[in-house]
């Protein structure tokens, strides 16, 4: 325990450091004056209050929410709802106002969770490490590989696998490119914004023919014509994909030769 935590009389302030994906990092404090630790700024607005914080020894999910008004300079609305906060990592700690620096008192670290607005205000859920204990520990079999294309376990070589190309036009999640490629190869891939209000904004592409891609969901700001993307190949998951198209079947983390439970609903014949 911080020695100055244990005084009769305590100078305590929450802070928490908030670190998109994107680089960018936040800070954010309930004293009612900014506090400077580690080259940033711990901003007193906006004014964020958290839940009360309990801490296990044992294997229970550490969790708190975080309730706070939106600023235009801080927390936007538009990059809430966009998702450029979705799983951010957060830490949550107290200090001694009077001199912040010495002997922070760590209470929580984790990724940001659900987040709701109603009012002008935010709610957000930070899942601690322990959370991870909700996943599967084993995988289920499946016919679809279960790898991602270009991860650790996939192991195809994605170098070269990026194109950049410009939008032309847009129709509700559907863009019209101003290059065609061939082979629906960037069916179930990513398309990230380059230019724009939706710049850094990643979305899964559903389907792909020739210059023409149907995202999972219409961009989150307008588009104007001309703005870049960047197309990363996508995979079916099927094992004769795998084998022909990338020269993977070693590496393939699916069992599509594995008898189903239709096996077990057939007649002798």
């Amino acid at each position: 325990m911080a020695r100055w935590f244990q005084h009769d009389l305590t100078t305590l302030a929450f802070c928490w450091r908030m670190a998109r994906r994107d680089g960018v990092t936040l800070g954010f404090t309930t004293h009612d004056s900014d506090l400077e630790m580690d080259g940033l700024i711990f901003r007193a607005a906006p004014g964020m209050i958290p839940s009360a914080i309990e801490r296990s020894g044992g294997f229970d999910l550490d969790s708190v929410d975080l309730a706070g008004a939106l600023s235009s300079d801080a927390l936007r609305e538009e990059d809430l709802l966009a998702g450029r906060w979705d799983n951010a990592s957060l830490k949550l700690f107290a200090v001694n106002w009077r001199a912040p620096k010495v002997d922070p008192l760590p209470l929580l670290r984790g990724t940001l969770g659900s987040v709701s607005l109603s009012d002008g205000r935010f709610s957000v859920e930070l899942r601690g490490p322990a959370a991870q204990f909700e996943e599967p520990v084993v995988e289920a079999t499946s016919p679809d590989c279960r790898a991602t294309l270009g991860d650790k376990r996939c192991r195809v070589d994605m170098a070269g696998r990026t194109v950049q190309a410009r939008v032309l036009s847009v129709d509700n999640a559907t863009l019209s490119l101003s290059e065609s490629f061939a082979g629906q190869i960037f069916a179930r891939g990513t398309l990230r914004w380059l230019d724009g209000e939706n710049a850094g904004l990643i979305a899964t592409i559903i389907t792909h023919f020739g210059n023409t891609l149907t995202l999972s969901e219409p961009p989150f700001h307008g588009v104007i014509a001309g703005s870049r993307v960047a197309l990363t190949q996508g995979c079916d998951r099927q094992f004769e994909t795998c084998k022909s198209r990338f020269a993977n079947a070693l590496n393939f983390r699916g069992e599509p030769h594995l008898p189903g439970n239709d096996l077990l609903t057939r007649y002798a014949s």
